[in-house]
């Protein structure tokens, strides 16, 4: 005989009623992705919510409609990305210290252990090498770090570089000036900068070289001193590309590397950059390696179903 699982019911009551439509979702959307990620049922009586459910689902839907709740008192906002969040911290046998990057427009918190992890390593390490899938936050808290080391004194510079693969770097193809050649390739990064930083901060600091965002090609030869220089999409840099930018790092400076091995866009039997730097680069003092997978996708919770479908395809399963 099967063990028998043990069947619960677990009651909440909120007290301010005003917060209970952001909680709940339009038309409960955020209860409906609770009961599709688990098998519990949930239903809804003015403030009090009813939980039902084997007693372990129904004690972390609790425990995250609880923490949603709180971040909704301290007056900020919860779409399915944070719901998706709490639920995997509420489920946690350990469940992560609350780790946070400050900057100018918002403070950033880790979402699951793995960024928690990668924040400690940023703030740890003079290289951290992440890798993994899209909607990690990869990309995204690397450039957080950045702007917090300007914001508190501690980096002169914030320079963001891409690999422009799908020219080959060889952007005299391209129509149009420099600016709007390069663009295309460098959109996230200034994404990603102007969430963190008003724009005209964003402008007027691209305007002194305090922040540069630039195609790798344009490394070659400098020496990067007191700054932080993010390389974005590294899975495209061939070896000899990788190994050049690395040894672009001067005094007081931190490194960090980022990139999706399911992803590289290089041409067939050109060994990646960043597979290489992985193996080359193990056990060195001084560098982090952390891996992301679909369980660390933070964008829409279809997102993590798509890229999980995707490894799934491609191991067989």
């Amino acid at each position: 005989m099967g063990s028998k699982t043990t069947q619960s019911t677990t009651y909440l009551e909120f007290e301010d009623n005003s917060l209970l439509i952001e909680l709940f979702g339009s038309n409960e959307s955020h209860l409906k992705l609770l009961e599709k990620e688990l098998p519990v049922l949930i239903t809804t009586r003015g403030n009090q919510v009813v939980i039902q459910g084997e007693e372990e689902n129904t004690r972390i839907v609790g425990r995250t409609l609880g923490a949603l709740y709180e971040r909704l008192e301290e007056g900020k906002q919860i779409d399915p990305t944070d719901v998706i969040s709490a639920l995997r911290s509420a489920s946690d046998k350990e469940p992560h210290d609350e780790v946070f990057l400050t900057t100018r427009r918002r403070v950033i918190a880790a979402r699951s252990q793995q960024q928690a992890a990668y924040i400690k390593a940023l703030k740890d390490n003079e290289l951290v090498l992440a890798e993994g899938p899209a909607g990690t936050g990869k990309t995204y808290l690397a450039v957080a770090f950045g702007v917090e080391m300007m914001m508190t004194g501690q980096m002169d510079r914030l320079i963001l570089s891409r690999p422009a693969v799908e020219a080959g770097e060889r952007l005299g193809f391209l129509p149009g000036d420099i600016r709007e050649k390069i663009d295309p390739y460098l959109r996230p990064l200034y994404d990603a900068l102007h969430d963190m930083l008003p724009l005209e901060h964003v402008t007027k600091k691209i305007a002194l070289g305090e922040i540069e965002v630039a195609p790798l090609a344009f490394m070659r030869g400098r020496t990067l001193s007191d700054s932080v220089i993010i390389l974005d999409e590294a899975q495209n840099t061939t070896e000899v590309q990788m190994k050049m930018f690395l040894t672009r790092l001067g005094s007081n400076s931190r490194m960090i590397i980022t990139g999706d091995l399911s992803q590289i866009d290089l041409p067939k039997g050109t060994p990646s950059g960043l597979q290489d730097a992985l193996n080359t680069l193990q056990g060195i003092r001084g560098i982090s390696t952390i891996h992301f997978t679909e369980r660390d996708v933070v964008r829409h919770p279809l997102v993590s179903r798509i890229v999980r479908a995707y490894e799934n395809k491609n191991t067989g399963h």
